[in-house]
C-alpha cells in the first residue's frame, strides 16, 4: 500500500483505503484545463498544444506538497505516446494518466468517497473554500 494510504476495516474485513490527512488526489483534466483544447480526430495538434499560463506552476506545486496528481483526459490510448511526450516536454510533474474519460462534459460522479470539482474557467490561481449546492441521495 502506498505510504499516502491508510487502511481501513469494517469490522474484522478490509475496505477502500483513504488519503493520509491533508493529501488531495488530483484528477486534471489536459485538453481545455491545463492546454488549448484539442480533439481526438486531431491527434497531430497533440504535441504542440498551447500550454495555459500557471497551470504548469500549479501542478508542480501541488505535487511538490505531497498531492497525487493524475491526469483525467478524454484522449484515447492511442494517444499515450504524445501525450506524456507533451507533458514530459513541458516539465509537468505526476504519478500517473487514465485515458478514456467519457467526452461530452456534464460529468455527475457517483462514488463511495468524498469527491470535490472545481471548473477551470480559464486561469489557474489559488484555491479558496466556496459554498455550492450540491445533488445529494435522498435520505
Amino acid at each position: 500500500m502506498s505510504s499516502k494510504l491508510k487502511e481501513l476495516r469494517e469490522g474484522d474485513q478490509l475496505i477502500s483505503p483513504t488519503l493520509q490527512d491533508g493529501v488531495k488526489n488530483f484528477m486534471i483534466d489536459i485538453d481545455g484545463t491545463i492546454c488549448e483544447d484539442v480533439p481526438n480526430e486531431e491527434p497531430e495538434r497533440m504535441l504542440t498544444a498551447e500550454l495555459y499560463e500557471g497551470a504548469l506552476e500549479t501542478i508542480n506545486q501541488w505535487y511538490e506538497d505531497g498531492h497525487i496528481i493524475t491526469f483525467f483526459t478524454s484522449r484515447v490510448e492511442e494517444h499515450r505516446a504524445c501525450t506524456e511526450q507533451w507533458l514530459k516536454e513541458h516539465n509537468f510533474k505526476y504519478h500517473g494518466i487514465l485515458f478514456g474519460k467519457p467526452r461530452g462534459g456534464n460529468y455527475h460522479w457517483v462514488d463511495n468517497h468524498i469527491v470535490r470539482a472545481t471548473r477551470y474557467k480559464g486561469k489557474f490561481t489559488d484555491l479558496v473554500q466556496e459554498e455550492a449546492t450540491v445533488q445529494v441521495f435522498k435520505k
